[in-house]
């Protein structure tokens, strides 16, 4: 192999590691209990909301863990990859798309500061701060409780907290 192809050939992309993840992470967000028990609202800003819920979930596990501390920007850029094809897909222009992929990087960042407050909180204090970034973060359906999401998001901080670095990375979280 010359020096050239060496310094040419194409590199793995380092996202690829975390794609498992990512998928593991959205299908977690449509998981039907949501939108059915816990009162989310089954329309596209909820099912926004929940994938982002359950990313700023995943991504403060691996803010604790200093194996995957470094790796949550690639699963971050993973959810730009993928919200920058949904908007493209539902005709947003070319010249709007990286105007709302920042207000929605924005969003997470908002969302991700108020769980991480909510789950920092203890006993009793902590379900009633993240029923409250819930309520303020997630659109519920008509008269629905944040009480319920927020028990939910809890039990999935806890499996996220139990699953060992490498299954992580698999997405094959319980």
């Amino acid at each position: 192999m010359t020096f050239l192809s060496r310094l040419f050939r194409p590199r793995a992309d380092p996202r690829e590691a975390l794609r498992p993840l990512w998928h593991r992470t959205v299908e977690i967000a449509r998981e039907p209990e949501w939108y059915a028990r816990c009162g989310v609202a089954d329309t596209l800003e909820g099912r926004f909301d929940m994938i982002t819920a359950a990313l700023a979930l995943v991504l403060l596990r691996m803010e604790n863990d200093r194996m995957l501390a470094a790796q949550t920007a690639l699963l971050t850029e993973l959810f730009v990859e993928d919200m920058d094809g949904q908007l493209r897909q539902s005709g947003v222009g070319d010249l709007m798309v990286g105007k709302k992929i920042g207000r929605l990087m924005e969003t997470l960042g908002g969302r991700i500061g108020a769980y991480r407050k909510a789950l920092g909180e203890d006993g009793d204090a902590r379900i009633a701060a993240l029923a409250s970034a819930a309520r303020r973060n997630v659109t519920l359906a008509d008269e629905a409780r944040a009480e319920p999401l927020a028990d939910r998001l809890l039990e999935l901080q806890a499996r996220l907290a139990a699953t060992d670095a490498d299954r992580l990375l698999e997405g094959t979280m319980p």
